[in-house]
């Protein structure tokens, strides 16, 4: 795969999504189906967005739900091909053996983490669904940054993030509730926060002014403007964009953000009518709301 410093272009966006022995289903089947709906091009159906690859620990692995998944790659091929990808997709389900365990994806969340440290020039979006986001509090890297939950999740959320705090002598994760979605590390110079009424300030997390609406700006429509190498090397993991969501709903949210960035808001609103879901719009930290 040729070097990218971006994940904007007419090209498929590599997409790993990490499983688990007893993950919850919806939380692969929503955003996988939203991901594979969206078109670089919505009025051209051989331009899709995104090129998805499933890695697991073995071949096949079963659902909460009892469903069995094949996977593409282990896990060790994905650390082997980790470099490859531009967004890792975390889902929920089985918590409390996972990180009782230590065991995968905690490991993978590290490496791709580590990834962005160290070549902060390529774009890259981790993204948890559901309780997901327990593992990367677990991993480590929400420390400073702004997440959520499933709303059943959220007192064990806290003390995870709490722990891995001390553990790492960290700063505490600000964790919010009573929201879609999550986002922190946005892409692309924004102007003047002080001039600009819809910036969302950290210090602002869980106060939203009533002015403000609930979204981001995408690429597409950013009027050609590129974020600067340096400005993404300066933020927390390198630069690496961490998007954790709510329930299993909330996830479809994320994921429609997630194209509405990588491709365009226009194929975002496409595909949730194509699924016909209504898109409600999630918390932008230190980003323009639009």
């Amino acid at each position: 795969m040729a070097h990218k410093t971006s994940a904007v272009a007419d090209e498929p966006i590599e997409v790993l999504f990490a499983l688990h022995p007893k993950f919850d289903l919806m939380d692969l089947a929503g955003p996988l189906e939203v991901l594979d709906w969206a078109r670089h091009d919505k009025n051209d159906e051989n331009t899709k967005a995104f090129d998805i690859t499933i890695a697991a620990a073995e071949p096949k692995v079963i659902s909460d739900q009892g469903v069995v998944v094949g996977a593409q790659i282990t896990y060790k091929e994905a650390h082997e091909r980790l470099n490859d990808f531009d967004v890792l997709v975390i889902v929920g389900g089985n918590v409390e053996t996972v990180l009782k365990d230590k065991s995968e994806p905690l490991t993978i969340i590290e490496a791709f983490a580590e990834i962005q440290r160290t070549d902060y020039t390529r774009e890259r979006t981790v993204l948890s669904i559901c309780s997901g986001s327990l593992f990367l509090a677990e991993a480590g890297i929400l420390a400073g940054l702004s997440a959520t939950t499933h709303p059943d999740y959220l007192t064990k959320f806290e003390n995870v993030c709490s722990q891995a705090a001390q553990r790492d002598l960290q700063e505490r994760t600000d964790v919010i509730e009573d929201t879609r979605y999550v986002v922190n590390n946005l892409r692309f110079d924004l102007g003047d926060e002080d001039e600009n009424p819809y910036i969302r300030r950290k210090s602002d997390a869980g106060r939203r002014p009533s002015a403000a609406r609930k979204g981001s700006i995408s690429f597409k429509g950013s009027n050609g403007r590129r974020e600067s190498i340096a400005r993404r090397a300066a933020m927390r993991l390198g630069g690496l964009r961490v998007i954790t969501s709510g329930g299993i709903s909330a996830g479809l949210d994320a994921t429609l953000y997630l194209v509405s960035i990588l491709v365009d808001e226009d194929v975002a609103n496409e595909v949730a009518r194509r699924m016909q879901h209504e898109w409600i719009k999630g918390t932008i930290v230190d980003g323009l709301d639009v």
